[in-house]
């Protein structure tokens, strides 16, 4: 494998003697933040053991001194006001959120909590904040241009198949965002002629309807959209590929290590990582007003060669040579 990274302690009646403070009474209470992401628990390992990566960094270890309070939308967006609602309710010191709906409920549900996000999509163009160097208001985070990233991905997948005439794209129906990532991917293949399927899903029973689709309206090769919870899905999603023998792309490494084709992306251990780092700078003091909104600068093409042989595609060099790992 190939790889190119505190109350004061209230006194009685005052007395002529000391009052003495116990060491415990001098400490700060422990921080609580509060999580929500649009999966499963099970599905959010990655980001959540990176974000405790980054939380480590500047001195914060849960169970130690910190504590966090996770809420899981179960790809139910319904549910996400309810749960910023909960964590608000809760007084939590810092929200950290994992997707652009996530980040707007928590937005709509405090205007006070400094929360962090991650944004699949422009957080400007978004309103989730004013401007990518001065935030303003309770959010900052890390943002990416998913319509770019994916106009790459039709480049990509096109050429790993490039007698492909008509491409499926699997999309989360709920999302704000779709449409727009669809007339991206759309403008970037009107010169080559490729037609597209649209599969539209937001649950598990829909991610395996949407495949069962293919067979009545097949698809030479399958782009899966960004999206919070078909990343909670991986598992499922590469079995799906796997099952109806069809070359599909994934924006992060981790759907390939899977057994997932090929993706191409920011590293999603790197966001959650930024984000745990944002996250312990704040509740040392830090505003999220001043802290500006990152963007990757790096992003991973990984290829599972394996996954190609089954498929029977011959990977071109040029594309082995690029990628940043190899999956043999």
């Amino acid at each position: 494998m190939r790889r190119r990274d505190f109350s004061t302690l209230l006194g009685g009646a005052a007395t002529a003697s000391a009052v003495w403070l116990s060491p415990l009474s001098a400490q700060k209470p422990t921080p609580v933040i509060g999580y929500i992401g649009l999966g499963t628990p099970l599905g959010g390992t990655v980001g959540v053991d990176a974000l405790r990566q980054g939380l480590s960094v500047t001195g914060y270890v849960e169970e130690q001194n910190l504590t966090i309070e996770y809420r899981w939308a179960e790809g139910r967006l319904d549910r996400l006001p309810s749960l910023a609602a909960e964590l608000v309710g809760r007084k939590v010191e810092v929200i950290v959120v994992g997707g652009d709906p996530a980040a707007h409920a928590a937005k709509n549900a405090t205007s006070t909590i400094p929360i962090v996000f991650i944004a699949g999509d422009d957080a400007v163009s978004q309103g989730l904040v004013t401007s990518l160097a001065r935030p303003g208001g309770n959010l900052t985070g890390v943002s990416f241009l998913a319509a770019e990233l994916h106009a790459k991905r039709f480049e990509l997948l096109s050429k790993l198949v490039p007698q492909a005439k008509v491409m499926a794209l699997l999309v989360n129906k709920t999302s704000s965002t779709t449409e727009r990532l669809i007339r991206a991917v759309q403008d970037a293949a009107r010169p080559t002629g490729v037609e597209f399927n649209i599969l539209k899903a937001s649950t598990e029973s829909e991610i395996d309807a949407a495949f069962a689709t293919l067979v009545q309206r097949p698809a030479d090769a399958l782009i899966v959209f960004s999206d919070p919870y078909f990343n909670s899905r991986r598992e499922q999603l590469v079995a799906l590929a796997a099952r109806h023998a069809v070359p599909a792309i994934y924006d992060f490494r981790q759907f390939v290590a899977l057994g997932g084709l090929i993706s191409y992306g920011p590293s999603l251990t790197a966001i959650y990582r930024q984000v745990g780092i944002y996250t312990g700078k704040i509740l040392k003091g830090a505003r999220p007003t001043d802290l500006p909104v990152m963007q990757p600068t790096t992003f991973e093409l990984v290829i599972n060669l394996k996954t190609a042989r089954a498929l029977g595609l011959a990977i071109p060099p040029s594309i082995v040579a690029s990628a940043d790992e190899v999956i043999e």
